[in-house]
């Protein structure tokens, strides 16, 4: 029982907890930049099990991890492009069209699961990259430099997101058609290009996503192999109040609970299994219930635009 509170699994569970947190902040982060523009995209955890399943079948047949990264990212875009159509362009509910394509890339995935490959089967995914002299830092070293790219990647994903939204133009005009579709139109901004652009980066960030659980945390594909992570993403922008920074802070908090349970069941402690699957679950809704600011929320989220409607 003393095994628990040793720094071995201190260190195991927090960098279990970093390689979980990856696709939550790649997710969750693309979700913000959509959500940002006036957009619930509630489809984000099946264009992370299509692009999950398309990054595993080309690294499967050609074995280049980067080329399925890419060609997640182009499955990712282009079912961004197909939200875009729908909600944007024909202006259906958002939250149908989310489902829609939640549906589409679940039943999509398992078909072709099933059909191309049939069983389940491993693939050489990303390798850890130690970090040279920082690697060499007591405990936090091997914990926070000798993560896998797509870890780096993730994290280095916040400030550069948190950059492009607080201090830049184009940051500017998302939130300006997030807030006010109508007087960002009248200034000449185009509400529905950048609420395609703001849904696309949202949807190549998510197929990023799918691509770190199939080829980089578990170098597999089964069905369903989200596990719904991508409507956790989803409610982890509300979580972080629509900032990058405090997504990333729930992203680490879930993934700690899911590190943590994981940990627990490997070293053997008496509690019930499907309690312990609960666990992060659990507290997501509770911590959701009690630290949602519905006064960050943009104004004109999940509506649509009308050109000359106030």
């Amino acid at each position: 029982m003393r095994d628990i509170f040793s720094f071995n699994v201190l260190a195991g569970v927090l960098q279990t907890m970093l390689s979980l947190a990856t696709p939550f902040l790649f997710a969750a982060v693309g979700e913000t930049f959509s959500q940002l523009s006036g957009v619930v995209n509630l489809g984000v955890d099946g264009i992370m099990l299509l692009s999950a399943f398309f990054a595993f079948y080309t690294v499967l047949l050609t074995g280049n991890i980067w080329l399925g990264l890419l060609v997640a990212i182009i499955v990712g875009l282009l079912m961004g492009l197909l939200m875009s159509v729908v909600s944007v362009t024909f202006k259906a509910q958002q939250g149908i069209s989310g489902i829609g394509l939640q549906i589409l890339g679940l039943g999509l995935s398992s078909l072709l699961f099933k059909v191309l490959v049939g069983t389940v089967r491993t693939v050489s995914g990303f390798r850890r990259m130690r970090i040279p002299l920082l690697a060499d830092i007591p405990f936090l070293g091997p914990i926070l430099f000798n993560n896998t790219v797509l870890v780096y990647a993730a994290f280095l994903l916040v400030p550069v997101s948190w950059f492009i939204l607080e201090r830049t133009t184009l940051g500017l005009k998302i939130k300006a058609v997030g807030q006010n579709p109508s007087a960002a139109d009248s200034v000449g901004i185009s509400v529905n290009g950048i609420r395609y652009l703001s849904v696309c980066i949202g949807s190549a960030l998510a197929g990023v996503a799918g691509a770190s659980i199939s080829i980089s945390i578990s170098n597999l594909f089964q069905d369903n192999i989200t596990a719904g992570q991508g409507f956790i993403a989803v409610a982890l922008v509300y979580f972080g109040g629509w900032s990058p920074i405090g997504v990333m802070g729930g992203a680490l908090l879930f993934s700690f609970a899911t590190s943590a349970q994981i940990w627990l069941q490997v070293l053997g402690v008496d509690i019930p299994a499907s309690l312990a699957v609960m666990i992060p679950y659990i507290l997501t809704i509770v911590v959701l219930t009690v630290s949602v600011n519905r006064g960050k929320q943009p104004a004109a989220l999940n509506k649509q635009f009308f050109r000359g409607e106030n």
